[in-house]
């Protein structure tokens, strides 16, 4: 996929007012991805994306590290300065257009790596006991974002 594709994948799901925002947060997410799978297995998926996307893969970070889907969110809001409740719907609009944009290898691999709470993020299922109002987003963006769009930070 195309960097323009994919971050206008992103701009439209996240309610993101340009390209400029959702490049931002793309990066942030990819680059929290990036803390909590191996190396090699961030190279592979760097491989699949669009640069400048790919870079926030490339960082060398040492061992994986673990943590949940709170630490997930939190580490994603710290990175955009974002409210935890935004960067789930952040994180949502850029993992659902990441399994669009690579093989589903990537996917299954990556699925495998992160806690299971995680994968309705990737635009698939929640798991049992998880489904809530999580798919009414229409009404989440306007309730959780706060007056005009923050300046994003690059992480």
């Amino acid at each position: 996929m195309r960097l323009d594709e994919f971050l206008t994948r992103v701009r439209d799901r996240g309610e993101f007012h340009g390209d400029d925002e959702a490049e931002q947060v793309a990066t942030a997410v990819l680059w929290v991805i990036a803390s909590r799978i191996p190396p090699q297995e961030a190279a592979g998926l760097a491989r699949e994306l669009p640069a400048p996307l790919d870079d926030a893969l490339r960082m060398e970070r040492g061992r994986p590290e673990t943590f949940g889907r709170a630490e997930f969110l939190r580490r994603v809001a710290q990175q955009t300065g974002a409210r935890p409740r935004t960067a789930e719907w952040d994180a949502g609009a850029v993992l659902s257009t990441l399994a669009e944009a690579v093989p589903r290898e990537h996917v299954d691999r990556l699925l495998a790596r992160l806690p299971a709470d995680c994968a309705d993020l990737f635009g698939g299922p929640a798991p049992a006991g998880e489904r809530t109002e999580k798919g009414h987003r229409e009404t989440h963006r306007e309730t959780h974002r706060e007056g005009p769009p923050r300046p994003r930070r690059h992480p």
